[in-house]
């Protein structure tokens, strides 16, 4: 059987782009670990491949839920490990793709996915005094605190909701993002400089918007976005723009500036996995040099082998 491949790197370095060529050379089926791409109608402005190269190669992972819905680390990982296994019990390579760094783990380690308490979450969300939040999880679970800015409001809660409802901390919940344990998974990243990370950012976001991103920022508010979801790269800058809160060059030069910023986190948290191999974005013969590495070949060598 051959290993799985995992393809990562920050938005817009040409992931999902190789990670095409190469399902199609070999057969393999693309498994998407993005989180937003999971929400329906959300296709412009996450990158999504097109209905045509849907068509030509099977994706999973994408248009799970609409966009109004809470989607969790769980249910994606256990989504993620469904398709895998009925992928690979059809002896078809897979294809792991995407930057979202905690969706990876949980395919790649199988992690311990601590559960969701709504109502311990509200409480927390009702308390305004972030540094405060912060002290109290440090006297709860401080490895956990110290893993964490006092700043990181969003993570704050989680870890003290996952604390409080299980009676857990949640720094005892699987290995850790801070331990890489062997793997079967085959992990490749897609390096890249920062001015030509840039400058594909904003021709990404110009082409977006070319191709009708604001009417799809529009129609998938008005339906209703959860908050996950209303807090997308690009649909967050936009939804303040349709509010009034800006122009749309505002919105648009904010939307490139924090999708730079988010892709520097990107590159920070994949850097620190010592099982990434790295390979050159700009390469002109990137497909051929992962395909040196990871040793696939077409299914049907395979199967004759």
């Amino acid at each position: 059987m051959i290993a799985p491949l995992v393809i990562v790197g920050p938005t817009a370095s040409g992931k999902s782009g190789l990670a095409l060529e190469l399902a199609r050379r070999h057969g393999a089926e693309i498994v998407s670990a993005d989180a937003m791409a999971v929400y329906r109608d959300m296709d412009i402005g996450t990158a999504k491949p097109t209905a045509e190269e849907r068509a030509e190669v099977p994706h999973h992972g994408l248009d799970v839920v609409d966009a109004g819905e809470e989607f969790t680390v769980s249910r994606f990982q256990q989504l993620a490990a469904d398709a895998i296994a009925d992928i690979e019990s059809r002896r078809r390579p897979v294809v792991v793709v995407g930057g979202t760094g905690l969706y990876i783990r949980a395919v790649v380690d199988d992690f311990d996915v601590p559960p969701r308490y709504p109502d311990v979450r509200r409480r927390l969300e009702a308390d305004p005094d972030t540094n405060g939040l912060w002290r109290r999880l440090a006297q709860l679970d401080p490895p956990a605190s110290t893993k964490m800015l006092p700043t990181n409001r969003r993570r704050i809660i989680r870890a003290l909701e996952v604390t409080i409802g299980s009676g857990r901390p949640f720094s005892g919940f699987g290995p850790g993002v801070d331990r890489y344990p062997p793997t079967r998974f085959m992990m490749a990243g897609l390096d890249i400089g920062r001015d030509d990370l840039d400058r594909r950012i904003d021709e990404r976001y110009d082409r977006q918007m070319i191709e009708g991103m604001l009417a799809e920022v529009a129609a998938v508010a008005e339906a209703g976005m959860s908050r996950t979801a209303a807090q997308a790269l690009g649909y967050k800058e936009l939804l303040a723009h349709l509010r009034g809160d800006c122009t749309l060059d505002d919105a648009l030069d904010e939307a490139k500036r924090r999708t730079r910023r988010f892709a520097r986190r990107q590159q920070r948290w994949f850097r620190r996995d010592p099982r990434i191999v790295w390979f050159d974005a700009s390469a002109g013969d990137l497909v051929e040099q992962i395909e040196r590495w990871w040793p696939a070949r077409p299914t049907e060598a395979a199967d004759a082998g």
